[in-house]
C-alpha cells in the first residue's frame, strides 16, 4: 500500500497563498493578450471608442482588420526575412555557443580561465552603439543580411550555460569515445550535444524569441525596406501610423480602422511565435536548471 504524506498545517498554507500567487500571475499574464485578441475581432468604431479592458468582442464580430493586415504586401515580406533572420541565427549562434562551450568546459584546455574571464568582461563593458555602427560599416555589411546575423552570433549569457551544462558531463564518456577512435567533432556533436539537449533547446528558444522580436538592428544598419523583419514594419504601424492603401473601397476608412489595425498586426506578429513556445516549454525548466547548478 502507497504512503499517503501526511501534510502540516503550514505546507498546506503555503500550497493554497503559491497556487493564488501562481493563478494571480497567470492572470495577469493572460489578460493583455486577450484584449489584444477580442480587439482585433470587434467592430472598429466601438474599439476606437473603447478605453478599458476588452474581455468579449465589441459589436459584431469581424475579420477585417485581419483582410487589411494580410493585404499589406510588406507584412509578408517581414514574416519571409523574420523566419530567415530566425533559422540563420539560430543556426550560427547555436553552433558557435556550443563550440564555445565545449572549448570552455575542457580541463586541459590550460587558457580556458583567461578566455572566460575576457569573455565574461563583455557582459559588463562593449564598445557601444555607434562603435559597433563602425565596426559594421567597415565591414562593408551595412544593407545587407549580414548585419542582422554576425554583430549578434555570439552571447556570453549563452556560452556560460552551455559550459555549465557541458560541466556535469562525466569525464569518463569522453574518455572512452577517445579510446574508441573518436575526433573532437565526434566527442561534442555526437556525444556531447544530445546530453544538452535540454540546456541547447532552451538557448535556441532564448535566440529565437529574442531576434523574432528585433527590430533595432534593422534600423541602424538596413535601409532597403525589402530585408526590414517584421517588426520593423510593425513599428511603423504603431509608432508612426502608416497609412495601409488598397484598391479596395473599404479602405478609405483608413483613420477608422487604424487602431483596429494596430490590434491584428499584434497579434499576426506574435501568434507564430507563442505556437512554437509549447514545443520546447518541456525543456525550459530542465534546461535553466542544469545551468544553475555548477559555475
Amino acid at each position: 500500500m502507497a504512503m499517503v504524506e501526511k501534510k502540516s498545517p503550514a505546507r498546506i498554507l503555503f500550497l493554497i497563498l503559491n497556487t493564488i500567487l501562481m493563478v494571480l500571475i497567470a492572470f495577469v499574464c493572460f489578460v493583455p493578450i486577450w484584449h489584444v485578441i477580442m480587439a482585433s475581432i470587434s467592430d472598429p468604431g466601438l474599439v476606437d471608442k473603447n478605453t478599458g479592458l476588452i474581455l468579449f468582442p465589441l459589436g459584431k464580430v469581424s475579420i477585417n482588420g485581419y483582410k487589411y493586415v494580410l493585404s499589406y504586401n510588406n507584412v509578408w515580406i517581414g514574416y519571409r526575412n523574420t523566419i530567415f533572420y530566425v533559422v540563420a541565427q539560430c543556426l550560427i549562434t547555436g553552433v558557435l555557443t556550443v563550440v564555445a562551450g565545449y572549448i570552455l568546459s575542457r580541463k586541459r584546455f590550460q587558457f580556458r580561465g583567461i578566455l572566460m574571464g575576457i569573455i565574461s568582461f563583455t557582459m559588463l563593458f562593449n564598445g557601444g552603439m555607434i562603435p559597433t555602427y563602425m565596426v559594421v560599416r567597415d565591414l562593408h555589411m551595412l544593407d545587407t543580411r549580414w548585419a542582422m546575423l554576425i554583430p549578434s552570433a555570439l552571447n556570453v549569457f549563452y556560452i556560460i550555460i552551455m559550459r555549465t551544462s557541458i560541466q556535469t558531463i562525466p569525464d569518463s564518456l569522453e574518455e572512452s569515445a577517445t579510446i574508441d577512435g573518436a575526433g573532437e567533432l565526434t566527442i561534442m556533436f555526437k556525444i556531447i550535444l544530445p546530453l544538452s539537449k535540454a540546456t541547447f533547446a532552451v538557448i535556441l528558444l532564448f535566440i529565437a524569441v529574442a531576434k523574432w522580436n528585433e527590430w533595432f538592428p534593422a534600423l541602424l544598419y538596413l535601409s532597403d525596406n525589402s530585408r526590414y523583419p517584421l517588426q520593423m514594419f510593425l513599428r511603423d504601424i504603431l509608432i508612426k501610423q502608416t497609412d495601409f492603401t488598397s484598391s479596395s473601397d473599404a479602405l478609405d476608412q483608413t483613420q477608422l480602422y487604424k487602431v483596429l489595425v494596430k490590434y491584428c498586426v499584434i497579434v499576426v506578429s506574435t501568434l507564430p511565435i507563442l505556437c512554437v513556445y509549447p514545443f520546447v516549454q518541456k525543456y525550459f525548466v530542465t534546461g535553466v536548471m542544469i545551468g544553475s547548478v555548477k559555475g
